[in-house]
């Protein structure tokens, strides 16, 4: 039985000896967030049907304007909608650039959107920092 002590010592002065030399568990990373504009494209109240040829050079001019903001890493992807309830909604555009006024601009310069075929709608959202990754997208300078 007076082993029982000693073996007891034992164990917390090796725990005291090993204790600090192990690493404290690392704090878990913090959340962060990230914004990008989200860009709608709406049905204009202006629209009209237009002869196939001026509606086919119009979207032509669109798919070009989409294109050119790819390219410049402003808009990191592009897409229209298909079967949703409301035929308003044409398609949507994410925007990575500061602020919904700077993707307001230019979502405006759309020749679609300048025609009054398209009008925008416009807002910020957020998500988790580096859950949305756009390989294809270059970064603007």
């Amino acid at each position: 039985m007076r082993r029982a002590p000693i073996l007891v010592a034992l164990l917390v002065a090796v725990l005291a000896a090993v204790l600090p030399a192990l690493p404290l568990a690392a704090d878990p990373p913090k959340f962060e967030m990230e914004s990008y504009q989200l860009v709608l494209l709406m049905r204009a109240p202006t629209w009209q049907k237009l002869p196939q040829a001026e509606a086919e050079a119009l979207q032509a001019k669109h798919i070009a304007h989409l294109t050119a903001m790819g390219e410049s890493g402003k808009m990191v992807i592009a897409g229209p909608f298909s079967n949703q309830a409301d035929p308003a909604y044409r398609g949507a555009c994410l925007y990575r650039v500061a602020t919904p006024e700077d993707a307001r601009a230019l979502a405006e310069q759309d020749p679609i959107v300048k025609a009054g075929q398209l009008r925008v709608e416009v807002m910020t959202w957020w998500v988790g920092k580096g859950y949305m990754t756009f390989p294809r997208a270059p970064v603007a300078k």
